[in-house]
């Protein structure tokens, strides 16, 4: 060495030249090697080469700074100067002249990236420099025809960092090296340095030895602030959230690394996010790994790993084996102290999620995060320290509080805000189980709290009830705490009051029935939950509290206490407004009777009621408990069923004949179609037979049993009509003062002081009506009873009322029970008779063997199948006897007068005149005004005998005596 050659260089040069001589191969694989370092593995590693070797050479800390000078890419650091062994090591391409102390770097062959912009690399220092060039090694073999040819076949590309020379320059103020790199026609300098602006930032995280890069007029540089680390830049200020760890591998972890690799055994690791302002993290996604510079290993990890690894030659690649998976294993380690550093609520976006990895280590350091992140205590709770999520549950619902609330008996429960969409990723990757409502309400169920937690709770859950229609199915079974100190499982039915008197009794009364919400729980929320909002109409409507009621007396009976479900009872009905018969099922309450015992309200009277006084001494009714009556008011126990007057059933959409009516399946079986509605009175069968005209009474003077009464085709007058007594008599066998045509069959109904409405709806009749068979038989019964006088028209009109019905198919006469006699034309009864079905047999007929329907002659075959009676034309055949002329009718002047008054047509044809008209019958000859024989006319010559006729021929028998007073006289027409 020398001055001007302090590095020895011309020994360097002089052994290089040896070696190639002496093995040309020699020169062959430096040349090759070379070229596999600047194109291949440091083929784009220029900036991070030099920042690289500016670090390992800062003492402390180093400043790096890029310029171009004059066509040059100069590269000045800080730090130690260049010594022989860095000389060496830089023409060596294999070797490294950085000890184990001397930080990150590992290989001095990383200058060959400088060979990718240059051919003649000058590296200048405090303590002298040196150069390498192309060209100059050209010459150098020139003189070896081996060589010169083997660089010929080459094209002339030699190795340039082989042979080094000095160099004489002065290093720039501040600096211990300068690095100048003469660039190669193509290479664009300025492109250059925008693409090392652009790294630099990442170079300063991941060197901790260099804390300034100068790009030009640019600077960057790092600030340090224990966990915080800022990268200021000409755009501003970067800050990262970094944790190191460090540590020494063991033997066995290196032994199987090369022997400068073995004695660099210190490892460091560490992790860096970006944050902002605040502190919340900022995932990176898509990166390299650092080891400690970017090499090809792509991660998609949210924070960046820098850690001392070992890479492939390439420094592009990891190096696998166990030095590296323990680097890796320490760094996962680590990495859970990391995401403990950043805001609670932040924490997550920590977590790699799933995902297709980017490489192998990628998917083996997710693995090892997952892992670590897993078991490691990071998760905020709701209640108390941070959990390790393997151990951690998250309410799926989010809502504020609530986690917290029930964080009391849901153990190792995250904190509620987890339970936001943004982190159910990250929990899903780390395996979090989450806890449904539906699981949410399986685990309080049972779980004794107060009224005013359950209160909290549904606060708690109100925004997700709101608006989410799955969490209100899930929340189904939600507890609900009752009034009476009871929890039930669900909302739906229970009853929000808000009476607070009425909820004083509840809270006293063991009504189970009763699903009322403690006053201190109660919340709109469980609204949306099926409860509702009531008060004693809704309790009563309460399915339950029917249920309760209608068995109180089973319950009384097997010593149950139902006091408070008989005062809960009777306050919601006084306080609701029950009217009587509105709802029946109150009936069943059971209530203190006189003596003591317990009966159902409907089977007892209040204390002096007149209706006592109608009943029948064994009637299952009781005296109402003095001590109840005075407690409570008459209205309101008469709702319940009391008896205090004939008690009302009322039904507005029937559905059949259940409503415990005596003989209530015969009324219903007696009407053409089903009753609209029932408004009946009940217990009538209790009423003792000498008690009706009161009963009636009482009856009338209710509004409510009124209307029972009036009511169409009701079953209170339809039953009254069969079973009441008055005078002795069903009411059927009484008729009404006013009705007149019934004078004779019935009589006069017995004045009891009731208004004769009621009477007529209790089947006393008004007028002469058949209705049915039973009418039919009482009417042939009261005909013939000979007991009964009856005047002609009376009888007449019943017949016809009679035979009417049978035409009209009102009852089937087959179901009618025949009387053995039948009342005849002269007002007798007989057994053996006809019915009339022609008028001129009257005349040969005696009057007390006939029985006519009337006029109306079309009615005497239906009666004579009422009465099961022959027809006068079946059992009176007679013969005309005397003689007679034909005479037209027209040709009489006094009927075709008549006529034409009457506006009749003239019969055609003829008719037989007599002087005398005589017919002969079985009883004897007979003279008769008119006759009919095989459809011809026989009449005497006299109006009466004429007007008969012609009636009967021209079909106006009714007319018949206007017609004998027109044919006597037609002046009779105007008087």
């Amino acid at each position: 060495m020398s001055a001007a050659d302090p590095f020895g260089t011309a020994a360097l040069r002089a052994a290089v030249l040896s070696a190639w001589t002496t093995s040309p191969t020699r020169f062959r694989e430096d040349a090759n090697a070379e070229e596999d370092l600047y194109l291949g593995g440091y083929r784009d590693r220029l900036l991070v080469e030099l920042a690289q070797n500016a670090a390992d050479a800062a003492d402390g800390t180093g400043t790096l700074r890029l310029s171009l000078v004059d066509g040059e890419l100069r590269a000045a650091n800080t730090g130690r100067p260049l010594d022989a062994d860095g000389v060496a090591a830089l023409a060596s391409l294999r070797a490294s002249a950085k000890s184990a102390a001397q930080g990150v770097g590992q290989f001095g062959v990383g200058f060959a990236a400088v060979l990718a912009v240059t051919d003649a690399p000058t590296v200048l220092s405090l303590n002298g420099g040196v150069t390498f060039s192309a060209e100059q090694t050209r010459t150098a073999i020139a003189d070896h025809p081996d060589l010169a040819a083997r660089a010929a076949e080459r094209g002339g590309r030699v190795p340039v960092l082989r042979m080094v020379w000095p160099a004489d320059a002065v290093v720039p103020t501040g600096f211990a090296t300068e690095v100048r790199l003469p660039l190669r026609d193509g290479v664009n300098g300025r492109k250059l340095l925008a693409d090392f602006a652009a790294q630099a930032a990442d170079l300063l995280l991941a060197l901790p030895r260099l804390d300034r890069i100068e790009i030009g007029d640019d600077a960057w540089w790092r600030v340090d602030n224990d966990s915080r680390v800022e990268i200021h830049g000409p755009d501003g200020v970067v800050s990262w959230l970094v944790h190191r760890v460090s540590g020494t591998l063991a033997d066995d972890l290196v032994e199987h690394l090369g022997v400068e690799a073995r004695a660099r055994r210190q490892w460091s690791v560490c992790w860096a996010v970006k944050v902002d302002q605040d502190g919340v993290p900022l995932p990176l996604g898509d990166d390299v790994l650092h080891a400690p510079t970017p090499t090809d290993e792509r991660l998609s990890l949210p924070a960046r790993l820098v850690a001392t690894l070992p890479i492939e030659p390439t420094r592009r690649r990891l190096h696998a084996g166990p030095a590296a998976a323990a680097v890796l294993a320490e760094a996962a380690r680590a990495y859970p102290d990391l995401v403990g550093r950043t805001p609670a609520e932040h924490r997550t976006a920590l977590v790699p999620l799933v995902g297709f990895p980017l490489s192998e280590v990628d998917e083996r350091l997710r693995e090892l995060l997952v892992t670590a992140l897993r078991q490691a205590p990071w998760l905020p709770a709701a209640e108390g320290d941070d959990l390790a999520p393997a151990r951690t549950q998250v309410l799926d619902a989010e809502a504020d509080g609530l986690a917290e609330l029930l964080a009391e008996i849901v153990p190792d429960l995250a904190v509620g805000w987890l339970s936001a969409q943004r982190h159910a990723a990250a929990l899903a990757a780390l395996d979090v189980p989450r806890l449904g409502l539906a699981d949410v309400v399986e685990m309080i169920t049972g779980r004794a709290r107060p009224p005013e937690w359950w209160h909290r709770l549904y606060t708690a859950l109100a925004p997700v009830v709101e608006t989410d229609g799955t969490a209100r199915l899930e929340l189904g079974a939600l507890p609900v705490p009752l009034a009476d100190g009871r929890t039930l499982p669900g909302p739906a039915g229970v009853v929000l009051v808000e009476d607070a008197e009425l909820l004083e009794l509840l809270a006293h009364a063991e009504v189970g029935a009763l699903h009322v919400v403690h006053a201190d729980a109660a919340h709109p929320v469980l609204e949306r939950l099926g409860a509702y909002r009531g008060g004693p109409v809704d309790l009563l409507d309460a399915g339950g509290l029917q249920d309760a009621v209608e068995r109180s007396l089973d319950d009384v009976e097997s010593d149950v206490d139902i006091t408070g479900l008989v005062s809960v009872v009777l306050r919601l009905v006084r306080d609701a407004g029950v009217r009587v018969g509105e709802l029946p099922w109150l009936g069943a309450l059971a209530l203190k009777d006189s003596v003591g015992d317990w009966r159902r309200a409907d089977e007892l009277a209040l204390p002096g009621s007149p209706l006592l006084d109608v009943l029948d001494e064994d009637a299952p009714v009781g005296v109402l408990s003095a001590e109840v009556a005075a407690e409570w008011p008459d209205h309101v126990l008469v709702a319940v069923g009391v008896l205090d007057a004939f008690a009302l059933v009322a039904d507005e959409a029937p559905g059949g004949p259940d409503h415990g009516l005596a003989d209530e399946a015969e009324w219903w079986d007696s009407r053409q179609e089903p009753p609209a509605r029932v408004l009946a009175v009940r217990d009538l069968d209790l009423v003792t037979d000498d008690a009706w005209p009161r009963a009636l009474a009482l009856l009338a003077a209710d509004p409510d049993t009124w209307r029972a009464l009036l009511e169409p085709d009701g079953y209170t007058g339809w039953w009254i009509a069969r079973h009441a007594v008055i005078g002795g008599a069903a009411p059927s066998d009484w008729r009404l003062a006013d009705a007149d045509d019934l004078a004779g069959l019935y009589d006069t109904v017995p004045d009891i002081g009731v208004d004769p409405r009621v009477l007529a709806a209790i089947g006393v009749r008004t007028a002469l009506r058949v209705d049915n068979a039973d009418d039919a038989e009482d009417l042939l019964i009261r005909l013939g009873d000979p007991d009964r006088g009856l005047h002609p028209g009376a009888v007449l009109r019943t017949h016809a009322a009679l035979a009417e019905a049978v035409a009209d198919e009102v009852f089937d006469p087959t179901e009618v029970r025949l009387p053995e006699t039948t009342r005849t034309l002269a007002g007798t009864v007989a057994t053996d008779c006809v019915v009339l079905d022609a008028p001129w047999l009257l005349t040969v007929l005696p009057e007390d063997q006939v029985v006519a329907a009337g006029p109306d002659f079309a009615l005497a075959e239906p009666l004579a199948e009422l009465l099961d009676l022959p027809l006068a034309t079946e059992e009176s055949a007679g013969e005309v006897i005397s003689a007679a002329d034909p005479v037209p009718w027209s040709d009489l002047g006094a009927v075709a007068a008549a006529c034409e008054l009457l506006a009749a047509d003239i019969p055609l044809g003829t008719l037989l005149v007599h002087d005398k008209l005589m017919v002969r019958t079985p009883t004897g000859d007979h003279n008769t005004p008119w006759w009919v024989q095989d459809s011809v006319i026989h009449c005497e010559d006299t109006p009466e005998a004429l007007a008969r006729a012609l009636a009967w021929t021209t079909n106006r028998w009714p007319d018949r005596h206007t017609f004998t007073a027109l044919i006597e006289e037609p002046t009779h027409y105007l008087t």
